[in-house]
């Protein structure tokens, strides 16, 4: 399995939207209003389609440092918990659109287990949609995507998970079916998922109702 970070396993909204208005502020940009079409995509590629004309690594850095002391409404979703302390770590792994730093500072308030090796958008030089991501989350767990069911709340990662070759399960944290359509299942939220390790070593089974297939 490999979870998205901000929108499957955690909610981080408020700080997001937060930082980009308050970047936006010193940049002239409608950072609040970009980040809502950009939901799920890396902030280094938020920057450069906003102000291409900046320092991109400049203001990546600051942005981060916005978002590293916001912690205000963050909160663990439904059933994340339940789910991820019970999947021995060979199993799954994290493939997010945030830094290395900002994605340990999250996941550590959220007191969600890290694993041991993830995706963070400093290890990918193409973020969602492209399929880098998720291709390098499958490889870190020795699996062919093939293999591997993606779980995903925005359109970006969606179509990143799809375009490896995963299974894409998409909850309606962010963005309603409509947008979801490469998805081959869509559920409410984790919440609404089981998932049995099988014995010797034969993987994992879910089982699930979706909203739409």
């Amino acid at each position: 399995m490999l979870f998205d970070m901000d929108g499957v396993l955690i909610s981080s909204l408020g700080s997001v939207e937060r930082s980009w208005a308050r970047w936006g502020e010193m940049r002239g940009v409608d950072g609040a209003g970009a980040i809502k079409h950009a939901h799920g995509k890396r902030a280094i590629d938020i920057v450069r389609m906003l102000r291409p004309d900046l320092d991109d690594q400049a203001e990546l850095k600051i942005v981060e440092e916005m978002e590293v002391e916001d912690y205000e409404g963050l909160e663990v979703l439904r059933g994340v918990e339940r789910i991820v302390h019970s999947l021995p770590q060979q199993y799954w792994t994290i493939v997010t659109s945030a830094t290395d730093r900002l994605a340990r500072s999250r996941l550590g308030h959220a007191a969600i287990p890290v694993p041991e090796h993830f995706v963070n958008a400093d290890m990918v030089t193409r973020g969602k949609p492209d399929p880098e991501p998720y291709l390098k989350g499958a490889a870190l767990l020795g699996l062919d995507p093939g293999e591997c069911v993606v779980i995903e709340d925005a359109s970006a990662g969606v179509e990143a998970g799809h375009r490896a070759g995963c299974k894409v399960i998409a909850t309606l944290f962010s963005h309603a079916p409509e947008h979801l359509s490469l998805a081959d299942w869509v559920v409410d939220s984790l919440d609404d998922l089981d998932v049995e390790v099988l014995p010797n070593g034969a993987g994992l089974e879910l089982s699930f109702e979706p909203v739409m297939r």
